[in-house]
């Protein structure tokens, strides 16, 4: 069994400076409850690693927005123009990774891979600082993996066992961060007993998760504006 606790009590351990993984894509499949939390907390010179920033002031653009984040390493950027204030006044210091090595990267890390390779941004500045290695005449790129301290996820279900079932786009990076991540907090708007989620529909193994939270922020009542 998971313990299920609090949003302030999954958050304690999050240090100043510590390495955070947060799912979902523009918002959707953001953990809402737990970044809330965190950002009562204060703490601070996070290491961010996101597909995106979401909006200003919502989900993971809180976190932005409130200058939670020293760092951020993610895809894009462009719907949070926070986001790129702060990258180009020197306050946040931004790694732009494309999407599929992004994932990629992130799965090698929770598959035990030294790392991926990959054509994507050969002979342009994504090469920079890297290997590059041939292969039957074709030059890759080596990308290495890329972990996490913790990790938001936010599912529709999960059993106390920490199974969770994510429906549709708010899956996107969550099962890979899962696998990345040493400790794993999932926030949950419905929490079952053990047998009250169909295997058939499990996302995320419990194996993977370390703690559970009930939603308390649901996203129906948050407006995601640009």
């Amino acid at each position: 069994m998971k313990p299920v606790v609090t949003a302030e009590k999954a958050v304690e351990d999050i240090k100043d400076g510590a390495t955070l993984m947060v799912a979902g894509f523009m918002g959707c499949g953001n953990a809402f409850t737990l970044i809330d939390a965190l950002v009562k907390k204060g703490t601070k010179n996070l290491n961010l690693i996101t597909s995106d920033t979401a909006y200003p002031n919502v989900g993971v653009g809180r976190l932005i927005c409130e200058c939670r984040a020293s760092t951020l390493t993610a895809s894009h950027i462009g719907t949070n123009p926070v986001s790129g204030q702060k990258m180009n006044c020197g306050e946040l210091k931004v790694t732009l990774v494309p999407q599929g090595t992004f994932a990629e990267r992130i799965r090698a890390k929770g598959a035990g891979l030294g790392g991926v390779l990959t054509p994507t941004g050969v002979g342009t500045e994504v090469e920079k600082g890297k290997q590059k290695l041939n292969l039957n005449g074709k030059d890759y790129l080596l990308e290495m993996p890329l972990g996490a301290d913790f990790a938001f996820i936010r599912a529709e279900v999960a059993d106390k066992y920490g199974n969770c079932f994510l429906p549709g786009a708010s899956k996107n990076m969550a099962v890979v961060m899962a696998m990345a991540a040493d400790h794993v907090i999932v926030e949950a708007e419905k929490i079952v007993e053990p047998g009250g989620l169909d295997p058939e529909r499990v996302t995320i193994p419990g194996a993977f998760v370390s703690a559970i939270v009930q939603a308390t922020l649901p996203v129906s009542n948050l407006q995601l504006k640009p």
